[in-house]
């Protein structure tokens, strides 16, 4: 005789359930259902993760990019002038900076200029309007 439920399996079945919490209907109750839903969940959640990611980067670069306009360098140039002097400091925390410390950020940007020597400040002064 062949058995199919044992503790093994069941303990599987368990763990699938406990993973499908939260599902509707039968994604939740029907055992191959699950399965798949949850497969297609973690491919999902794996994918944008990686998305997350990007956008933050994205929003660090225009953070930084703003507050290196309204002190009179573009970002670009910000960067390369941090580049040249050797400062490693990561676009997460330079946007922590920019907004939470902004005297910091103003010797980073004055470092930049510097390295860059007189045409660091290419990019024109933010208007306030």
């Amino acid at each position: 005789m062949r058995v199919k439920t044992n503790t093994a399996r069941m303990k599987y079945v368990r763990k699938v359930r406990k993973r499908a919490k939260g599902f509707v209907m039968g994604r939740r109750k029907l055992f191959r259902t699950a399965v798949e839903t949850i497969e297609r969940a973690e491919a999902f959640s794996t994918r944008d993760r990686r998305a997350r990611h990007r956008r933050f980067r994205e929003l660090w670069i225009t953070r930084i990019s703003a507050a290196a306009r309204e002190r009179g360098v573009s970002y670009s140039r910000l960067i390369e002038g941090l580049a040249k002097a050797g400062c490693k400091v990561d676009r997460k925390t330079m946007a922590d900076l920019a907004v939470f410390e902004p005297k910091s950020f103003d010797a980073l940007v004055e470092l930049a200029k510097k390295t860059l020597g007189a045409g660091g400040a290419k990019a024109k002064p933010a208007v306030e309007g």
